[in-house]
């Protein structure tokens, strides 16, 4: 059975979440260039100052991804 992993993005500063937002857009382009199975993006505000970007990968297709953008961080999604 395959896990599903989260990566994420952080960004902080006054323009994080429309930065977030923006970067969303951008993984929806990597998910159909490379033509991934892929259907779980977004974004989340976390506060006045902080945003994530994140997309939600499996096992496959985790090492390929993690390598092409660089995600700051990642986590287990259930």
């Amino acid at each position: 059975m395959s896990r599903n992993i989260k990566l994420i993005w952080d960004f902080r500063g006054p323009v994080a979440a429309k930065t977030a937002e923006h970067h969303e857009i951008h993984l929806k382009e990597y998910i159909a260039i490379e033509k991934l199975d892929v259907n779980i993006t977004g974004f989340e505000i976390q506060g006045e100052m902080q945003a994530i970007a994140f997309m939600v990968v499996t096992d496959e297709n985790m090492i390929q991804v993690r390598d092409a953008l660089k995600p700051h961080r990642g986590e287990l999604f259930e």
